[in-house]
């Protein structure tokens, strides 16, 4: 119960303020996942990321680094949700070309105990899918 309450926190206080602006000098990456699910940036190029719920950065090649969090199916019955157990995986995401003024998704989810990550251009094209770096009751 606490660590719901902890990841409940977290999603109020990211979600308390509006988005800025997107600046037309830089990329704008939107961080988005199914409802009943978390995803929050965490890293760019290795330094923590002020505001989860979207990245701005520089043209050029960048490291993106997120945080997924989804509930766990429940005792027995792999069909049963919300027991309350928590899964977190972190994912790494790599590309080389952002470019000033486009905007960009990262979208993720899960399937069964895997998480994925994807990151889409404007008109819904795939471009890189996340590298996972671990995954389990971080």
């Amino acid at each position: 119960m606490p660590r719901t309450l902890l990841v409940a926190c977290l999603l109020l206080a990211a979600c308390a303020g509006p988005l800025p602006a997107p600046d037309t000098q830089h990329a704008w990456v939107d961080v988005y996942t199914t409802p009943g699910n978390s995803l929050l940036a965490e890293r760019l190029d290795n330094l923590p990321v002020k505001d989860g719920r979207y990245y701005q950065l520089t043209p050029g090649p960048h490291q993106l680094q997120l945080r997924l969090q989804f509930e766990l199916p429940g005792g027995n019955d792999l069909d049963h949700w919300g027991d309350g157990s928590l899964r977190t995986c972190l994912f790494n995401l790599d590309y080389a070309n952002f470019q000033a003024g486009q905007h960009y998704r990262v979208s993720a989810g899960q399937q069964g105990y895997r998480g994925w990550v994807r990151l889409y251009d404007a008109q819904r094209r795939l471009l890189v899918r996340g590298r996972q770096l671990r995954c389990g009751a971080l």
